[in-house]
């Protein structure tokens, strides 16, 4: 166990000293525990590093908003111990922080295992989306709708104590750091870049996983070079807490076989994939758990030079707004309203929310208060969505209009009252 200081990570580790090291990261919600099953076969060969996510499993709460800011604090951490190297194998956000490793720190990364992983969770207005829930009501709305998100009916209901451990380890996680995670994930878009990991790379995922199922393991797969496909039957979302056997079994198989030698500085290559420097241990392949191998995909360009003021306005957009209500603002503009769509999107968003003068909850709160002044209830709703997923409570937002009562009129308040209650109602009851 660890002492954990701000802009590192709470750690333990298992296995021989001297042994190579390797890391299992943890999905949003979870704790290292979620490994458990996994760590006596694995820590005979590899020195096994477990880390707990900012404010879960009782580590501190300095929330991480980004899965850039989570993998610098694992490295920061690694680096106080000093581990260079490492296999890494992570479910879901710990896949995302594999991902990153991959792509933006090959030279630590030996081998690579993802786990219900994606190159894009979902969509940003989903995630922003959940943010608001937690915000509003707490942890325990998404607690307690855990077990169906990640696992089968049948185990589900075959194993109550896991079930219910999976609801307590979510109640009993920080929800600042919750909603942190989920704005992380919201960021996180990858799809263009896998083309250039470089490292062997395991993608594993439950057959019945709807959160992150088989086709955005293909999707991985597809994109990343010579990566290879394991499909789990019978399990869902935490394949290794519900079919622990077939995944330890995958794991030992790939990082026995698949272990990258250090990162050439002088040719800024990787040498040849060679085996650990351990004998490897291996458990015979499960039958439930086939690998089968997909050629990889071609790679998209990446964009170059400084973004237009119009791109970034667009990304800024769709951050605040959603997805959703900008797709459709767009697919209604036409040869008339088309100019002023790019006028707003470059000026508006691009320049002017973009201004690091003031964060996005002072300008929801001027944008609402301005909106009120104007009468203009029509993008009232659409404003009070982004104050709630840009971090203001519902109760800020009532304050809000408040003191608009006061200098734009009562009139004007109570109109948009009615049309903020509705949104507020709307984002911030859970679906159950």
């Amino acid at each position: 166990m660890s002492e954990t200081p701000p802009n590192t990570l709470q750690y333990r580790f298992d296995g021989p000293e001297d042994a190579p090291v390797l890391i299992l990261g943890p999905s949003l919600g979870t704790t290292w525990h979620m490994w458990d099953r996994q760590v006596p076969e694995l820590a005979r060969q590899w020195r096994v590093f477990r880390y707990d996510l900012p404010g879960h499993g009782g580590a501190p709460a300095h929330p991480a908003g980004s899965v850039a800011d989570l993998t610098a604090r694992l490295l920061a951490t690694l680096d106080g111990l000093g581990v260079q190297r490492f296999g890494y194998a992570g479910c879901a956000l710990g896949g995302a922080v594999g991902i990153e490793l991959a792509l933006r720190h090959p030279e630590r990364l030996s081998s690579l295992v993802l786990i219900a992983a994606s190159p894009r969770f979902g969509t940003a207005d989903e995630f922003r989306q959940r943010g608001v829930i937690v915000r509003t009501n707490g942890l325990d709305p998404i607690a307690r709708t855990s077990p169906e998100r990640w696992f089968t009916g049948g185990f589900a209901a075959a194993q109550p104590a896991i079930t219910e451990w999976a609801v307590q380890m979510v109640r009993t996680t920080d929800p600042g750091c919750y909603i942190a995670a989920c704005e992380a994930l919201a960021a996180f878009d990858v799809r263009a870049e896998l083309g250039r990991i470089g490292v062997p790379t395991l993608v594993l995922v439950g057959s019945e996983d709807q959160v992150t199922g088989p086709a955005e393991a293909r999707t991985l797969v597809a994109g990343i070079p010579d990566a290879r496909l394991a499909v789990v039957p019978g399990a869902s979302h935490l394949v290794p807490v519900e079919q622990p056997a077939a995944v330890t079994d995958l794991l030992v198989h790939h990082f026995s076989t698949a272990w990258q030698p250090a990162f050439d500085a002088t040719t800024g290559q990787m040498a040849a994939i060679v085996a650990p420097p351990v004998k490897p241990v291996l458990a015979a392949p499960a039958p439930v758990a086939p690998v089968a191998e997909i050629a990889p995909a071609a790679v998209a360009p990446e964009a170059a030079g400084r973004q237009d003021p119009y791109d970034m306005g667009l990304k800024i957009r769709r951050e605040v707004l959603g997805d959703a209500h900008v797709d459709r603002t767009l697919a209604s503009a036409d040869d008339f309203s088309g100019d002023f769509q790019k006028f707003v999107t470059r000026y508006a968003w691009g320049e002017i929310w973009d201004r690091p003068g003031l964060d996005r909850r002072t300008r929801s709160c001027v944008t609402l208060t301005a909106l009120v002044a104007g009468g203009h209830s029509e993008e009232l709703a659409s404003h009070t969505r982004a104050a709630l997923r840009n971090g203001l409570t519902p109760d800020e937002i009532k304050e809000v209009l408040l003191q608009a009562a006061v200098y734009c009129g009562v009139p004007a308040a109570n109109s948009a009252f009615k049309v903020a209650q509705q949104v507020i109602r709307e984002e911030t009851t859970p679906q159950e």
